[in-house]
């Protein structure tokens, strides 16, 4: 009974408590990554320069003059306030970096040297220092001074090219640029703190926008290296299987993938079209992507005849993979997302209320799968940091405040 009480509050525990992480990023690529942390346990302080605090504040949804956006992808952290360009400021936060196990910044590529806090002064205070940097272009060479946004990014990383229809080519919707970099350099910082735990070194970490979308092309570099086809956007279809793309209903748009010809067969079946697969423009699945224009034509002739319900109805009865077309605000209503728990309720102090926030799509079982706290305002836990960290006195504290350094 005891070993079993045991093991249960051992699983209890967030993985990552007792990792403390000096955040010093803004936007969305650097506290995307940290709020991955920070979700499974580790101690994010949030620093901000004092009265101004992150761009992301001031970023829509904003109601009753409070950022959606900055409450979401900075829950779980605590707010530091300092300026680092005081001296004063500098001196606390060299103090505050012994204390630490990461420091993750997504400044412009220079920024922190300028500073005098760049990698090769931190690892001196703090040899064990995991350092985390996300940019646009790579820390190194002649690129990497440039300023980027998920945009650029996506368009540099050649995601764009393939978005779309034909020459009507688009941005993905969400910052994918910001997100894939961000959730890349947590996997690395959890890495590099794996590894710290075998060898008690630090790391330097490196984790380009540009390389991230690259990273996610899939096929588009492959075809291009291995047999020298040059990729183009092609709409909904993806461009190794058929059918894999969105089909029209009677009343709206659905979509379906058939990996295999097991799921092409039982689609056939469903539209009673029983020798489809013999086709021999369809027998296998590069012949079917050969002559996609042509099926997806004989698939809409039959789902034209149909509502999206009753498709989906006898598509899932088949076993065969499908889906409709939701909106943001459907997909918040769906029951797949509620029973998910992927959206989260925390009383924000900023909206003087309860506010739902996207959820972790990391599902630890036997952890709690909740917010453990509300985004942080313009270092509201300075005092407390300063004290339990480096053990400053209330009067040096008020010092501080009376010369704007927090």
């Amino acid at each position: 009974m005891d070993d079993n009480r045991s093991m249960h509050e051992l699983l209890s525990k967030r993985p990552l408590e007792g990792v403390r992480i000096m955040d010093m990023t803004h936007a969305y690529s650097g506290p995307f990554c940290t709020m991955h942390l920070a979700d499974h346990g580790a101690e994010v302080i949030k620093l901000e320069v004092p009265g101004k605090g992150d761009q992301s504040r001031t970023w829509e949804p904003i109601k009753d003059g409070a950022s959606g956006y900055f409450s979401c992808y900075n829950r779980n952290k605590y707010g530091l306030a300092l300026d680092l360009k005081s001296d004063e400021g500098k001196r606390i936060y060299k103090e505050l970096i012994a204390k630490v196990d990461v420091v993750v910044e997504n400044f412009r590529v220079g920024t922190m040297e300028k500073l005098g806090l760049g990698y090769d002064v931190l690892k001196e205070i703090n040899p064990r220092l995991i350092y985390a940097s996300i940019s646009g272009f790579g820390i190194e060479g002649p690129d990497a001074p440039r300023p980027c946004y998920d945009i650029v990014a996506q368009a540099l990383g050649g995601i764009i090219g393939v978005t779309g229809f034909g020459d009507d080519i688009v941005k993905v919707g969400p910052a994918i640029a910001d997100n894939y970099s961000g959730t890349y350099l947590a996997l690395g910082i959890v890495i590099a703190l794996f590894q710290r735990e075998r060898t008690g070194l630090g790391r330097r970490l490196d984790v380009s926008m540009v390389d991230s979308i690259f990273s996610i092309l899939e096929v588009g570099p492959l075809a291009y290296t291995i047999k020298g086809e040059i990729s183009r956007a092609i709409g909904n279809r993806d461009p190794g299987i058929t059918p894999f793309d969105a089909f029209r209903a009677s009343d709206g748009m659905f979509v379906i993938a058939c990996g295999t010809d097991r799921f092409f067969a039982a689609l056939c079946s469903v539209m009673n079209m029983p020798d489809l697969p013999r086709d021999p423009r369809f027998a296998t699945n590069s012949l079917r992507c050969t002559h996609e224009a042509e099926l997806k034509e004989i698939i809409e002739s039959w789902s034209l005849k149909h509502n999206v319900a009753d498709i989906e109805r006898q598509i899932l009865a088949a076993g065969i993979p499908f889906g409709n077309i939701l909106t943001p605000a459907q997909a918040c209503e769906s029951d797949i997302i509620r029973r998910r728990n992927m959206l989260w309720k925390v009383y924000d102090p900023a909206f003087g209320k309860e506010i739902e926030i996207i959820g972790s799509p990391i599902k630890m079982h036997g952890c709690a799968d909740a917010p453990r706290k509300a985004a942080p305002g313009i270092g509201e836990d300075t005092d407390s940091i300063l004290k339990e960290l480096i053990n400053m006195s209330d009067g040096e504290i008020a010092k501080l405040h009376e010369n704007g350094v927090i």
